[in-house]
């Protein structure tokens, strides 16, 4: 319950961003310090890899690739005509992302799929075994008692697992 509470605690985004920052600094390091002639597709390319090592890291929380067109609007942007010969500033870059994170809805390019997922599992884990015993063995024990515990179960699984 209190690993709940941390997560829900004020300065959970600062920790979040502080997490992401070194994994967009390295692989900017490792893609774009000596990219020249950068093109637009192999720069999406590039933020799909970032956004999915984000993922990785972050588990709980996961981030939706930004629409396509807004990302190309704000890579012309910043990053366009005579400069696409030079590489990509590391600035620039930052610039970019955070024009299309501000850009989007937060809806948009974050969904919590360990929230969905725990959601999940708490309703429909009793609910499903709730079938399972009534159609297998109706009266051993009574439901009043089965469904609290095995949704009790189930919430000590999540916790165990670090899922909520």
């Amino acid at each position: 319950m209190g690993q709940s509470l941390q997560k829900l605690a004020p300065g959970s985004e600062e920790r979040k961003s502080k997490e992401i920052s070194p994994i967009i600094d390295s692989l900017y390091d490792k893609y774009f310090k000596d990219a020249k002639n950068l093109q637009f597709e192999d720069f999406y390319r590039i933020v799909c890899d970032i956004v999915e090592k984000i993922n990785e890291n972050l588990k709980n929380t996961q981030f939706k690739l930004p629409p396509k067109d807004h990302l190309e609007k704000a890579f012309d942007k910043h990053h366009g005509g005579e400069k696409r010969k030079e590489k990509l500033r590391k600035e620039d870059f930052h610039e970019i992302l955070k024009e299309v994170m501000m850009r989007g809805s937060s809806i948009e390019l974050f969904t919590g799929i360990g929230a969905k997922e725990a959601l999940m599992y708490i309703f429909g884990v009793p609910l499903a075994t709730l079938f399972l015993k009534r159609t297998a063995m109706p009266n051993a024990v009574r439901d009043e008692f089965f469904i609290p515990g095995v949704t009790s179960i189930t919430v000590l699984l999540l916790a165990a697992l670090n899922k909520i």
